[in-house]
């Protein structure tokens, strides 16, 4: 007999319309939707088409009217100052009406887009849901973004104001972002009408022309009640690396994703309105939009945003300090958060020394769980640790054990069965379905559930090409993979150039780019391979232009500092080797995927085609380190 998620599943997969329908009613609407799926354009699937609400107001206003305004809302953390400071629902709300105020007097009106480029401050999150209480869409950067990546985002939102800090803080050291911003809105061909900078007693930004500090803005504002906007109007755009090097703005409409983020944290992760959760990711990131901002706050509960690294801050007991001093019930991070937290405190004495009994799970995801990681953390905590897969694009998992529901069996890893609304085949390259144990490319039968992806931002025809084109009928999701003979999933690594350095895709395609601009560089080629503690980080194997004599050690500096000039310290670029060529096919092509393989241990097959195998010969011992 199916347990409760398997019949959930099912239900989701034979009827959607009528398991998402239900669903809807987990949100407040100003106009129910006369039905949950939009089927008229296929592929592209829209949900609640012709409902009307307000993202705010579902995370805050409902609360403080149904008289919760006096439950804790959220729960600011600061390892590097030292300083909690806590709001209610009502001060929250309060906050967030008054800046919606101060954005709308400045000329914000329904529709326009805002940048905001912020560290990790509870204006991060208030800015977020001013935008969306204005019905304005907001695109939050990752403040590890250098500015060239910052220009090329506003160049593709065009948004009408930018919101950003005079600095974040990191171990030891204050980063001065209004720099930053500066020279990213100096390379942008897009004009901004302001920047509303916010100012933190670590640095003070320097103002120019068409700034206006935080505290100037609210001055004269006039606090403003949620504008109603339609279900498939997009609420945010974040983006995310592409294989061309051009990132893809994903769009996320309000109604699907409201819904989305309603049903996942209770059903999927067992939080519900009197817990206290923690996502301890950065609001740059998907998971930051979803599980720090979004679902906690229109589920009800209290949520943790936490500024600060899982060690050293000031030490390895960093996260169990926050766990314990806030009695929190669910606990969300990255992999490489756990094995950073292993290698500096093996035996788990922090965790011992810290009451910890409120925790519930610790849930992990960002990048693949290795099994090593998952039996520390099983063993040391005594709890469920938690896989779960999802992606930018999709904004929730795919593939989780209930915990709200009836939780299946871990098994080390794999992220367990696919959560309902998901339907998760294997195919081989010609697009067939491939027998159970058998490893190929995962993919996502069409409609995707509510809450992921109906576009990219302003281009279609690039979502249906990058995502939809692959395999008809399906969405590719460039993660390879298989499902075992109980229909786990087991997420092996990407089948394109996209890496994932602690959680974060990025584009190896995009690094080539800027190695390539060295002027002494000839060709290269930048891999992903493993890293203890990262998962995956890059390295580059260049070619030197003939006759061009260099030190390899200055080579490497100066490489180094162009990536993270051109990208930011996001990329964690470290590794330059200098080679004589690169294996290629007799085509032209480099065998990256040939020299992944061997860098992480696998037998990869050498292509048949390939032009000179005494190149690649070269390379193994380079390449598996023991060169």
């Amino acid at each position: 007999m199916a347990n409760a998620g398997e019949a959930a599943h099912a239900r989701s997969l034979a009827d959607p319309e009528g398991f998402w329908g239900e669903a809807a009613a987990l949100i407040d609407w100003d106009t129910p939707p006369p039905r949950a799926l939009d089927d008229s354009r296929p592929p592209l699937f829209r949900w609640y088409a012709g409902g009307r609400l307000n993202t705010c107001a579902n995370a805050l206003d409902r609360h403080v009217a149904r008289g919760r305004g006096d439950r804790v809302a959220l729960i600011h953390d600061s390892a590097y100052t030292g300083e909690v400071t806590t709001y209610t629902y009502a001060e929250l709300l309060e906050a967030v009406a008054e800046f919606a105020g101060a954005l709308r007097a400045l000329g914000l009106e329904r529709g326009d887009r805002v940048i905001i480029y912020l560290p990790m401050v509870p204006e991060a999150l208030i800015a977020m849901l001013a935008c969306a209480r204005l019905g304005a869409v907001h695109s939050v950067v990752f403040g590890g973004f250098a500015p060239p990546e910052l220009a090329a985002r506003i160049d593709d939102a065009r948004p009408r104001l930018l919101i950003t800090a005079s600095c974040g803080i990191e171990a030891g050291r204050v980063v001065a972002y209004k720099p930053l911003v500066d020279e990213a809105r100096r390379l942008a061909e897009h004009r901004a009408d302001a920047c509303v900078v916010l100012q933190r007693p670590q640095a003070t930004a320097e103002m120019g022309e068409g700034d206006i500090e935080w505290t100037q803005a609210l001055a004269s504002a006039t606090p403003v009640d949620p504008v109603v906007v339609e279900a498939t109007d997009p609420l945010y755009i974040i983006y995310t690396s592409g294989t061309t090097g051009k990132p893809k703005g994903i769009v996320r409409d309000n109604g699907g994703h409201a819904v989305a983020m309603a049903w996942s944290l209770p059903h999927v992760y067992g939080i519900g309105p009197d817990d206290v959760w923690w996502a301890a990711s950065d609001v740059g990131w998907v998971v930051g939009h979803s599980y720090i901002v979004y679902a906690p706050l229109i589920t009800g509960c209290a949520t943790v945003m936490y500024e600060g690294k899982p060690v050293g801050t000031p030490d390895a007991g960093a996260f169990w300090r926050v766990v314990a001093q806030h009695r929190v019930n669910g606990l969300f991070t990255a992999p490489t958060a756990i094995r950073a937290i292993k290698k500096e405190d093996p035996a788990g004495e922090h965790m011992a020394s810290r009451d910890l009994s409120s925790l519930r799970a610790l849930f992990l995801a960002g990048e693949r769980l290795d099994p090593d990681t998952f039996a520390w953390a099983t063993e040391r905590l005594g709890l469920p640790v938690v896989d779960n897969w999802w992606q930018t694009e999709t904004g929730w998992p795919i593939a989780s054990s209930l915990r709200g529901l009836d939780p299946l069996p871990l098994k080390p890893g794999s992220p367990s069965r696919p959560v309902p609304g998901y339907d998760v085949r294997v195919l081989d390259e010609r697009g067939d379905e491939v027998p159970g144990g058998t490893s190929g490319n995962i993919a996502l039968r069409l409609p995707l559930p509510p809450g992921t992806l109906p576009t990219l931002w302003g281009d279609d025809e690039r979502y249906v090409d990058a995502y939809l084109s692959v395999f008809p009928g399906f969405y590719a999701t460039g993660d390879g993979g298989h499902l075992d003979e109980d229909g786990y999933v087991y997420v092996m690594g990407r089948t394109d150039d996209v890496i994932n350095v602690a959680g974060h895709r990025l584009s190896t395609g995009e690094m080539e780019g800027v190695v390539a601009s060295h002027p002494a560089i000839a060709e290269c080629a930048v891999i992903g391979v493993h890293d203890e503690i990262k998962g995956q980080v890059p390295r580059a194997l260049v070619v030197v232009k003939s006759g061009v004599d260099v030190d390899p050690g200055q080579l490497e500096a100066e490489i180094v500092a162009l990536v993270r000039d051109q990208i930011g310290p996001v990329a964690a670029f470290k590794e330059v080797n200098v080679v004589a060529a690169l294996p290629k096919t007799r085509s032209g092509k480099i065998l990256r995927r040939t020299m992944r393989g061997i860098a992480d241990g696998r037998d990869e097959p050498t292509p048949s085609t390939i032009e000179d195998p005494r190149v690649l010969e070269a390379l193994v011992p380079l390449l598996r380190g023991d060169a």
